[in-house]
């Protein structure tokens, strides 16, 4: 590397030739060199770079910055360097003019200015083909500057054997799209949206909202968005939908009241309370008579769904808002099924057992037509509690089955809607009297319950219910009574829920007759939260920072931590926590 590079650096990373200097500073020793043997580094081979350009960073971020180059010896330099340049922490942009710099001096000065100006449009694809650059650019020679580009060895990365698709370097491409930017921010966002109409042409409308969120298109992305937000969540890709709410932001979703309920059933669905609470208000004062797809509820159907999730304003609402949902979403539609799983719920609370059952019976079978795996593991979950209530076994545990393969096949470990159906495996393991695996599947529910909230007071209450009564014929009165705490401090919040009150004051006087064999108290959510890390080597004030909490209240955790695990040290816990299942092997 030469290009920029400053005369005090104690780095020199090879090049397409070799700098003048480069014999000099081998012989005496100055240097690092990544040859042949070193075209990807690791975060051992990004410390190596760091100390000798003296520049500082943990491991974290040793790791972030190699996932960010991809392992690329010239990125990782390129960060050394603006790392030792300033405060602020690792954050490649174009805007850098070293990197800017550099990069074009060394990728694009010798090139053909169609090549460059090629470069730089189709820099706005995440994925290249010949025909896609050919839509982007109203050409049709892409191939052959495809084709040029790879023989340059400018960072172009094949996606399949036949090299018909590729990508660019991420970092590569950042630096590609700045300078097209600083030299054309209108053509960027023309180009943004060309490529957006390729996308949603051709089958990827959720790589469309990118590109429309790029180049600054609200409107078409709010559809697009509401359109997709349910199937992405159900895809198990969650955060593709929070950074989606994040980027349209918050004026657009509350202009476009449907979505605004999704936002909402967002962060009810990965357990965000404060969030939840705020757009179920904002939710409540909005109004909408617009036009709709076919494949959305209608504004008023969505809402009644919310507000019977929340249960604000008691059982009785509750019901009376799921069975509107119901009869407002036709037998075709991809909600009607959360409607109905809302309504066997609020029926429940109402001591209608039959109509939940039916409900719930129903729910099941529309999910599992529509693909939505959230509620094939939710009905699914009450049909197994119920039957385990009843002393059905059998039909308890095909129930449970059902519910696992569903989160299994859709990788929706980690969602507070798996918590359910968790804990009403753990109780058929534990009547079949496979302990170990019960002990196990514990643990998972255990985790999962932590993002069960007081927003969805109903699910909160039923998983820790069901949990409690898995854990109580282990013997493990402790556990079982803390469940019965955290329950009596979600009914604080939430006291009208018809039936389950009564059935959670009827646990606690079972509870309190049985003698405790063993254990210790459960981690609560907050030494949960903390639990992970102990894995690393932050201290204490930092985990601290980390959690926004402070100092005192991180020791009190950890010391609650080791008590409870029985453990004096912290790798003691990370082990003990690992053998219990609460941590990842």
């Amino acid at each position: 590397m030469t290009a920029g590079v400053p005369e005090g650096s104690q780095i020199v990373l090879s090049s397409r030739h070799e700098p003048a200097n480069l014999a000099r500073r081998r012989v005496a020793g100055d240097l690092v060199e990544i040859g042949i043997d070193d075209l990807r580094v690791d975060v051992a081979g990004a410390r190596r770079i760091f100390d000798a350009a003296e520049s500082v960073a943990d491991d974290d971020e040793l790791g972030e910055i190699v996932r960010r180059c991809e392992g690329w010896p010239t990125g990782v330099f390129l960060a050394a360097m603006i790392s030792r340049r300033g405060p602020g922490g690792f954050a490649i942009t174009g805007e850098d003019r070293f990197i800017a710099d550099y990069l074009y001096e060394e990728c694009l000065a010798g090139l053909p200015e169609r090549t460059r100006t090629f470069l730089r449009c189709t820099a706005v694809l995440d994925r290249l083909s010949a025909p896609a650059c050919d839509a982007l650019l109203d050409a049709t020679d892409s191939g052959d500057r495809l084709r040029e580009v790879e023989a340059a060895g400018l960072f172009l990365i094949p996606l399949d054997g036949s090299r018909g698709l590729f990508r660019y370097h991420a970092l590569f491409r950042e630096f590609l799209l700045s300078e097209l930017v600083r030299d054309d921010p209108r053509q960027a966002d023309a180009l943004h949206r060309r490529a957006a109409d390729w996308d949603e042409l051709h089958g990827a409308p959720d790589r469309a909202i990118d590109h429309l969120l790029a180049s600054g298109e609200r409107e078409r992305s709010v559809h697009l968005i509401t359109r997709l937000a349910l199937p992405t969540y159900q895809e198990g890709r969650v955060a593709v939908v929070g950074r989606w709410m994040a980027d349209i932001g918050d004026a657009a979703i509350i202009a476009h009241p449907p979505l605004a309920v999704l936002r909402a059933w967002t962060a009810l669905l990965t357990g965000d309370a404060v969030a939840a609470e705020r757009w179920a208000n904002i939710v409540d004062g909005l109004e909408f008579d617009g036009d709709q797809a076919d494949d959305q509820p209608t504004f008023a159907s969505g809402r009644a769904m919310l507000r019977a999730a929340m249960c604000r304003e008691g059982a009785r609402a509750a019901l009376a808002d799921a069975e509107f949902a119901v009869a407002s979403e036709p037998t075709w539609s991809p909600w009607r099924d959360q409607a109905l799983h809302l309504c066997g719920s609020a029926r429940l609370l109402a001591g209608e057992v039959d109509g939940a059952r039916a409900a719930f019976a129903e729910a099941s079978a529309q999910a599992l037509t529509m693909g939505n795996t959230d509620t094939v593991v939710l009905a699914e979950a009450e049909l197994a509690a119920m039957d385990a209530d009843a002393n059905r076994w059998a039909d308890a545990e095909a129930h449970a089955r059902t519910a696992l393969r569903a989160i299994e096949a859709h990788h929706m470990e980690g969602y507070p809607t798996t918590a359910l159906a968790l804990a009403c495996a753990a109780r058929v393991e534990v009547h079949r009297g496979d302990v170990a695996s019960a002990r196990r599947t514990l643990a998972r529910g255990m985790r999962a319950r932590v993002q069960c909230t007081h927003t969805m007071p109903y699910l909160a209450i039923k998983v820790r219910l069901q949990l409690a009564r898995a854990h109580l014929p282990l013997g493990d009165r402790a556990t079982a009574m803390h469940l019965v705490h955290e329950m009596q401090e979600l009914l604080a919040k939430r006291p009208d829920l018809g039936r389950l009150p009564d059935e959670v004051e009827a646990f606690r006087e079972q509870v309190s007759r049985v003698p405790s064999v063993n254990g210790n108290a459960p981690l609560t959510p907050a030494e949960l939260r903390l639990l992970p890390y102990l894995q690393t080597h932050l201290t204490i004030r930092e985990i601290a920072d980390r959690l926004y909490i402070s100092r005192n209240t991180a020791g009190s955790e950890v010391t609650s931590i080791y008590r409870k695990l029985d453990v004096t040290a912290r790798s003691e816990a990370v082990v003990r926590a690992v053998e219990l299942g609460l941590l990842g092997g």
